[in-house]
């Protein structure tokens, strides 16, 4: 395989900030690279050099001649009185298509990305529809390249299926960047980690998430044992040094010159293995022994006249691991707030223990005073904030959460969505809780901070109920779920992989074959009707059951032209999508036919 793009000693810093130097990386023919890192390391800046929006400070990148990039950005923005479809051919007719082209492949597109209606207006569609829409505008020009930021974002669980079957069945090169463990798992073919613990800058291996962070445990052992194996060359030479006159001989001032490459050597690799990526998280406990936290009994909850749970019974208690699943809209937080006690079911028992103390993490973080300073929503009483029984100062506890000192005066309206996250998170390992009550947890979180989440998560010995469209946290964490369908009705399930396979199907639903339609009856014969000839009356008799046939086949075609297996074969989409005109075509002219017939054989 060719190289596409090669990256070569590549530097970038804002400021006084430095978000990476020295880093290597090719992006290689057929690649479906997976680009992780802890937050701030440069991720999406080195995505928009790749798609030359932003220019390296030194370095070079090298492109192979008349490559062709897409760029998808986090949040995807559109004029939003415009169409789909007139987005879709906009982005062909900007790829220097034509305009019959451009059409062509822009519904080709829309359809693979599942969209049935083309007129629908953009200022209609939810994030994760605008999301897809991107992907179909993007693909439009056809591009060899297809760059992705965060592209899970915003997606409810259906749309996070549909786009790991579009990237497992692409027939050209991409690159992503995502902090969605499981997204990862199931989709990249390579991993590529950011990070200033390595000398390239980057550390790149061939396989899966799970085969990469075995890569990295290798690569870290390594290194540490060549930081102790330096350490003790160090000390040797040092003594060595110490002992010896000022006088020396030339390979006496060799070693010496060793001895100083080995210090360069030496401190190179210790500072490597300084920076530290780590959230130190762990959520304080009030150990109530109560059985029953949150007890509901057949309780009944609506939103409006929208049944979101009906006869629900369930009983809370420590230790418990709950998971609470369903696509956008379905409820999941009015549930929490209900379990929060700050809306009420209209019908059953919801019965909390005295005295519960419950935490709870919001996914909208209103509790957030945006022009509060950062110092003053951690501590706003003081310097110092109460961490079980111990005193922590207000600087001490903002570095466990990745936070530097200059920063404790920033607005949290300044902070970062994974700095507010982390804001978050902090207030609530101060609570001494029963219950955490978790929406969103992980949005904006890098996986560093994910897997430190998941351990604290782990060892609380309290109740959790997770709300988070992160699969790898919640197969971890939760032991018990509840699927809810937007209509009232739940189900429990044992494990995430039991609900995604119901969803799935239904999702998916296998159509039932096409019934032959009765024709409406007719009024009764008169007494004369004109006369077909031989050759019309014989098509006028079989034309309802040649119809039928020819339904059939172009809900056929219609239904292999929306398999996701096939939504990134472009040139088997160019192909279907004429079938399907051509057959569409062929019906309507039947149609016309039979009304023609018809009206030969009306009364006179």
């Amino acid at each position: 395989m060719s190289v596409l793009v090669s990256c070569r000693d590549l530097a970038k810093s804002f400021g006084v900030e430095t978000l990476f130097e020295h880093l290597n990386l090719n992006v290689i023919e057929g690649d479906r690279l997976g680009l992780i890192g802890p937050n701030g390391v440069g991720k999406s800046t080195l995505l928009k050099i790749l798609a030359g929006q932003e220019t390296p400070d030194s370095g070079e990148v090298v492109f192979r001649r008349h490559l062709r990039l897409a760029k998808i950005d986090q949040v995807s923005r559109f004029p939003e009185t415009a169409s789909v479809l007139e987005i879709a051919v906009a982005a062909g007719r900007d790829a220097g298509l034509d305009e019959n082209e451009a059409l062509i492949q822009a519904q080709i597109h829309l359809s693979m990305a599942e969209f049935e209606n083309f007129d629908v207006k953009v200022a209609t569609l939810s994030g994760g529809w605008k999301k897809r829409l991107a992907i179909a505008a993007a693909r439009v020009a056809d591009p060899q390249v297809l760059l992705l930021d965060e592209p899970t974002n915003h997606l409810d669980i259906e749309g996070i299926l549909w786009l790991e079957a579009f990237l497992r069945q692409a027939d050209f090169t991409w690159v992503l960047i995502s902090h969605d463990r499981f997204f990862l798992e199931r989709t990249v073919k390579r991993v590529a980690e950011i990070s200033p613990i390595y000398e390239d800058g980057v550390l790149s291996h061939e396989g899966g998430y799970g085969d990469f962070l075995n890569q990295k445990a290798a690569v870290l052992e390594a290194r540490t044992k060549l930081e102790e194996s330096l350490s003790n060359k160090l000390r040797r030479e040092t003594e060595w040094l110490s002992r010896q006159p000022k006088a020396r001989t030339t390979k006496a001032k060799y070693r010496v010159d060793a001895a100083h490459q080995l210090m360069e050597n030496y401190q190179e690799v210790k500072a490597r293995g300084r920076f530290s990526d780590r959230v130190q998280m762990d959520f304080s406990a009030s150990d109530r022994k109560t059985k029953k936290l949150i007890e509901a009994k057949e309780v009944r909850f609506l939103r409006g006249d929208k049944v979101i749970l009906d006869k629900f019974d369930w009983v809370l208690s420590p230790g418990a691991r709950l998971g609470i699943l369903g696509g956008n809209g379905t409820g999941k937080t009015s549930i929490l707030k209900m379990l929060l006690a700050e809306i009420q079911p209209q019908q059953g028992a919801l019965r909390h223990a005295a005295q519960l103390e419950v935490a709870y993490f919001d996914q909208n973080r209103e509790r957030l005073n945006p022009e509060e300073s950062l110092k003053n929503a951690i501590s706003p009483t003081g310097d110092s904030v109460m961490f079980g029984d111990r005193s922590v100062h207000v600087v001490t506890w903002a570095r466990r959460f990745r936070f530097k000192n200059e920063q404790l005066e920033t607005p949290v309206r300044l902070l970062s969505g994974g700095e507010q996250a982390r804001l978050l998170l902090s207030r609530l390992m101060l609570i001494k809780a029963d219950v955490l009550l978790l929406d969103e947890p992980t949005n904006d979180l890098d996986i560093p901070a994910l897997e430190e989440l998941e351990a604290a998560l782990g060892a609380f010995p309290g109740a959790v109920v997770l709300v988070s469209h992160d699969r790898y946290l919640l197969s971890r964490v939760c032991d018990q779920y509840i699927g809810l369908n937007g209509g009232g009705t739940w189900a429990r399930y044992g494990d995430y992989e039991q609900w995604e396979r119901e969803l799935s199907k239904q999702l998916r639903p296998e159509k039932p074959k096409k019934e032959a339609t009765p024709v409406k009856a007719a009024a009764p014969k008169p007494a004369k009707r004109k006369k077909l000839s031989y050759k019309d009356q014989r098509e006028y008799d079989g034309m309802e059951e040649r119809i039928l046939e020819e339904e059939a086949e172009l809900e056929s075609l219609q239904t292999e032209m929306a398999d996701p297996a096939n939504a990134a074969n472009s040139a088997l989409l160019a192909e279907l999508y004429e079938k399907v005109a051509v057959q569409q075509k062929k019906v309507e002219t039947m149609y016309e036919r039979w009304s023609e017939l018809e009206a030969m054989v009306a009364p006179e």
